[in-house]
């Protein structure tokens, strides 16, 4: 939370905590000059909330309203959004939670006491909290696709994964002759043949045109393959075994190819909604980031200009900046574990790229490497420096010229200069 003198500026007529639920909401009130609190349940449906919020303007006409939520998205945020008059104020869960156990040693979760910590917390650090300002309907979009394709990729690496392992129960050698298991190919072989036993049947001329098919035109490789099914020597010839496991794999084969499909439909829509949004040229400029990464790049950061300070927030909001911890006279440097995965995977892959895309950032990742690090630490280490140009580069609205940061590195004799030659 960072200070913010416009916060105190705002004169609230009531301060709301307000713990949601599935169901039903936990409700704090507390009228501004007042230190009664009134504590009350609603329904999660739209007409209890519209109803709710109609006696809240009709009560304070014209006035502000200050809402204290742990959620950052989801039904409640969604319906907050169309009211002008409420500033939403939203507390990170782990900072609550230290809250409650520092007044209630027990750490006991209780929904109504939630709600007025929430409406505590809010009024006594208001001068150390701003209200939540939502990012552009672009950028909501964005982070809507992009979260749901990551589940959607995450699902499909389970079904692949299970696919694996059945496989090597049975038909080991599919693994290496129908291609990567997350691919349409893949799923037209095991339809075709799922068992040794079918596909040492099948003519090879038609096993050959299947290959061509699927782009695999390189003959002296199908000959190999054809030599290699004509030889090959089943795991297992118990029916019991094979008959089961082929019916679990087209059932998973099933469930796979309609994500290959639905994929490319989230794709083609994140693309069409990012090449419209202001910052596309920005978060497009970096190299490495493609068209996979960028809009990923963009949704971590948002259009929000006031949601970042500075750099430093970005790099512990991501996970990127490490956490040092002392105890006594010990000290020891850990990953930060307190972040979001999927965006400080997006910074991480993002730097990972930039090495073969990027001169400086090939010779820096070296560097870090020649100082001991392993891969991961030193592209942690080159995400942490990115962050500090993806940072400027956002808030100046300009987009990354890789030339003039080059020259800026020359006239500041950067160390990482040194290892350019050696990276080459």
């Amino acid at each position: 939370m960072e200070t913010t003198s416009e916060t105190m500026k705002v004169d609230y007529a009531v301060w709301i905590g307000l713990d949601w639920g599935s169901a039903k909401h936990a409700i704090a009130l507390q009228v501004a000059g007042s230190s009664r609190v009134e504590q009350s349940e609603l329904e999660q449906t739209p007409e209890a909330l519209h109803d709710w919020f109609l006696r809240l303007s009709n009560r304070f006409p014209g006035r502000k309203v200050a809402i204290a939520i742990e959620q950052s998205k989801g039904a409640v945020i969604n319906f907050l959004l169309g009211f002008d008059f409420v500033h939403v104020f939203r507390i990170n869960p782990k900072s609550l939670k230290n809250y409650r156990e520092a007044l209630f040693p027990s750490g006991a979760k209780d929904d109504p006491a939630d709600a007025k910590l929430l409406l505590q917390f809010v009024m006594y650090h208001r001068d150390r909290m701003k209200p939540w300002v939502p990012d552009d309907p672009q950028s909501r979009a964005l982070v809507m696709l992009v979260e749901f394709r990551r589940k959607t990729i995450a699902h499909r690496t389970r079904l692949t994964n299970a696919l694996t392992q059945k496989l090597k129960e049975y038909f080991p050698q599919a693994l290496e002759w129908a291609g990567d298991l997350d691919t349409v190919m893949a799923c037209d072989f095991l339809t075709r043949w799922p068992t040794l036993e079918k596909l040492q049947k099948a003519r090879p001329e038609n096993i050959r045109k299947f290959y061509q098919k699927h782009c695999s035109r390189n003959s002296n490789l199908i000959d190999e393959r054809l030599d290699q099914i004509r030889s090959a020597i089943p795991l297992t010839q118990d029916r019991a075994v094979i008959n089961t496991s082929v019916l679990m794999v087209q059932t998973i084969v099933d469930q796979l190819r309609p994500l290959f499909s639905s994929i490319r439909s989230l794709d083609g829509e994140i693309e069409k909604i990012f090449r419209k949004h202001p910052d596309f040229e920005i978060f497009t400029s970096f190299p490495g980031a493609g068209h996979a990464l960028a809009p990923r790049l963009q949704t971590a950061m948002g259009s929000n200009r006031d949601h970042f300070e500075s750099p430093e927030e970005v790099q512990k909001y991501s996970g990127i900046a490490p956490v040092t911890e002392r105890s006594g006279k010990t000290k020891w440097v850990h990953r930060r574990y307190a972040c979001s995965t999927f965006i400080r995977q997006s910074f991480h892959e993002f730097a990972g790229h930039s090495i073969a895309q990027c001169e400086w950032a090939r010779a820096y990742y070296f560097m870090q490497r020649d100082l001991g690090k392993k891969h991961h630490a030193a592209v942690r280490a080159l995400a942490y420096k990115w962050i500090r140009i993806i940072f400027r580069c956002w808030k100046d609205r300009v987009p990354y010229d890789d030339a003039k940061y080059m020259e800026s590195l020359r006239r500041k004799q950067a160390s990482c200069l040194a290892f350019l030659e050696a990276a080459a």
